[in-house]
């Protein structure tokens, strides 16, 4: 059945439509909850928080957009109201600083062993990285270089313009080729 008569099912209250909606998504968005906040338990929540607030407002879903796309934006934002809800936490939020983005920061990606995101070491490297940057570049950053959307549905998704949208993950990518580069030279 085609996900656009499983909305309209669900609208009506069908619930086996509603469970084959959820079923179809879940693991996307467990996935990318998952990405942004880094803690098993609070994607979880994260995921279950979307899927409640998709029922309650999906007859408010008037379908000019892809209902994935829709339950990015609600996953976005419970990401974003869990982060600002951790004020002991600390991110890193990218700046402008011509020192992020000099040159001599960029590493020599010929002496990463096996040049491959598969080994190991580059790979808890590459999450530690991600872990420090604030839940606003990190949310760019892994709707954009992770799950791979355009920077038109990315910023759809987030609400800001494309150009907020490559700015910040410009700043995202600099920051973590920093990171990296840093990591390596230890």
């Amino acid at each position: 059945m085609s996900e656009e008569k499983l909305i309209h099912l669900a609208k009506e209250g069908d619930k086996d439509a509603l469970r084959e909606l959820v079923k179809q998504h879940e693991k996307t968005l467990y996935s990318f909850a998952f990405k942004i906040c880094r803690n098993k338990d609070k994607a979880e929540d994260i995921m279950q928080e979307t899927f409640l607030s998709m029922i309650k407002s999906l007859k408010n879903f008037d379908g000019n957009s892809k209902l994935s796309t829709w339950l990015y934006r609600i996953t976005v934002n419970h990401c974003l109201m869990s982060a600002r809800s951790k004020k002991k936490e600390l991110f890193v939020e990218p700046n402008d600083d011509d020192e992020l983005f000099a040159e001599k920061h960029a590493a020599d990606w010929s002496t990463i062993p096996n040049q491959s995101l598969e080994n190991k070491e580059l790979r808890e490297i590459l999450d530690q990285s991600i872990n420090k940057l604030a839940p606003d570049y990190r949310i760019v950053f892994t709707l954009r270089d992770v799950q791979q959307l355009s920077t038109e549905e990315t910023a759809g998704i987030t609400g800001l313009s494309v150009a907020a949208v490559k700015s910040r993950l410009h700043r995202a990518r600099a920051f973590l080729r920093n990171e990296i580069s840093e990591a390596f030279k230890k």
